[in-house]
């Protein structure tokens, strides 16, 4: 089927269908917070008093990044109920294109691997069809633009990656950063580049997230304070079956959870897995988290959606549909806040466990090897000298990274993107 020159996927169409089942049973009852980004946006521009640069010394609560706050003003100048569901659609349409982009990324990314596209469509149907529900929660339901932002950004940062564009993948991963600070566990994807590319990536990573949050530490030091802001801790958090029951966020457990996801993250690049990382960032955040909102699966079940169609070849994203049934089902008929925990303590560790060691099938044709052509030990895991060949190392997963990285010693050193 086509429109015009463009060609309409039918897996696309459906879950464009799907979604709209789900925004209109969302939006009823949606836009809970908005309210947040709508106050964080008047305060950043300064049209109320105790903002700009001192935005966030003066409001820890809110705790949503400087780029979503932008992003909000973009509805500012509509009457406020029209702005609401104008943002609510946006944000809809956006978990769509995530789909788009995280279908061709897997296509991309198997070329050359006896994948059948047909199959891989019907994956990308199969999990997206679990992860809509809870796009659908997180930005329409709750209108968590700050989260949208994030996984949108971590997604294009995805697609990126398989795509070789080293410098996108940095731009896009701070931009993520810059919408909301938890996206801090998703940086590990800056392991997955060839080394040749690497550190340019990261320092467009660490640099674009400096220009975003220093002005507002160094014009106010308070602004530090804003890190030790705290939330109930829930009945129903995993927290509760590590033996923590403090009445409120125990002050280790923000730092713990971005060490734990950047440590599986890195782990998982590690071991060659690397379309795990957003999956176990995610299971990190939730696992200590205080707080249990539904609106937090959305960045589990993009994780699941993207281990579904890129690390694992199965015909059937059983993983997007546990994670589904596992975190929301039980949300919605499990009456005890102690067995909700455990459910939801049982899910991320043996999700992770599962994804970082059970075995995999390697694939067919050239993913797992670099070309024969050239020599030199530039490359990731270069191979031994006169052999002319260079596996894939830790890092090494993308075959069509050949080029780029022959490339970056042809022009010096300087690398392309």
């Amino acid at each position: 089927m086509r429109i015009g020159r463009y060609p309409v996927r039918w897996h696309i169409v459906l879950l464009t269908l799907w979604t709209a089942v789900w925004f209109v049973l969302a939006e009823r009852h949606g836009a809970v917070s908005w309210h947040y980004l709508r106050e964080g946006e008047q305060l950043l521009f300064n049209q109320a008093p105790g903002g700009g640069l001192a935005l966030y010394a003066n409001h820890p609560e809110l705790q949503i990044g400087p780029v979503s706050f932008l992003v909000a003003g973009l509805f500012a100048p509509f009457p406020a109920d029209v702005g609401e569901k104008l943002a609510d659609a946006f944000m809809s349409g956006l978990g769509l294109y995530m789909l788009v982009l995280v279908g061709r990324a897997a296509a991309e990314y198997n070329r050359g691997t006896g994948v059948n596209h047909k199959r891989l469509q019907q994956r990308v149907l199969i999990a997206g069809a679990a992860f809509i529900p809870m796009w659908v929660e997180v930005s329409v339901r709750f209108a968590h633009l700050d989260d949208v932002l994030a996984l949108f950004f971590t997604t294009l940062a995805v697609r990126a990656l398989v795509r070789g564009n080293a410098t996108a993948v940095g731009v896009f991963l701070a931009l993520a950063v810059d919408s909301k600070p938890w996206a801090v566990g998703f940086l590990p994807l800056l392991l997955a580049l060839p080394r040749p590319v690497r550190l340019r990536s990261a320092a467009w990573a660490f640099g674009l997230v400096a220009v975003a949050w220093l002005p507002f530490y160094l014009s106010h030091l308070e602004t530090l304070h804003a890190a030790h802001f705290t939330i109930p801790n829930q009945q129903a958090s995993s927290l509760r079956w590590f033996g923590v029951h403090d009445p409120e966020t125990p002050w280790w457990d923000r730092p713990a959870q971005m060490a734990l996801g950047t440590a599986l993250g890195a782990l998982a690049v590690r071991r060659e897995r690397w379309p795990a990382v957003i999956f176990l960032a995610a299971d990190a955040r939730i696992l200590l988290d205080p707080s249990v909102y539904t609106y937090y699966n959305a960045s589990v079940l993009l994780g699941t959606l993207l281990w579904d169609s890129i690390g694992q070849r199965r015909l059937v994203p059983w993983v997007s549909w546990i994670a589904l049934i596992s975190l929301y089902g039980s949300a919605l008929v499990v009456p005890s806040d102690s067995t909700r925990g455990l459910i939801r303590l049982a899910f991320c560790i043996g999700s992770a466990a599962y994804v970082l060691f059970w075995p995999q099938r390697t694939p067919r044709g050239g993913r797992g090897r670099r070309s024969r052509r050239g020599g030199g030990d530039g490359g990731p895991a270069g191979g031994g000298p006169g052999t002319g060949e260079r596996p894939d190392g830790p890092y090494g997963h993308f075959g069509h990274w050949n080029d780029a990285v022959n490339a970056v010693h042809a022009d010096g050193g300087r690398g392309v993107s």
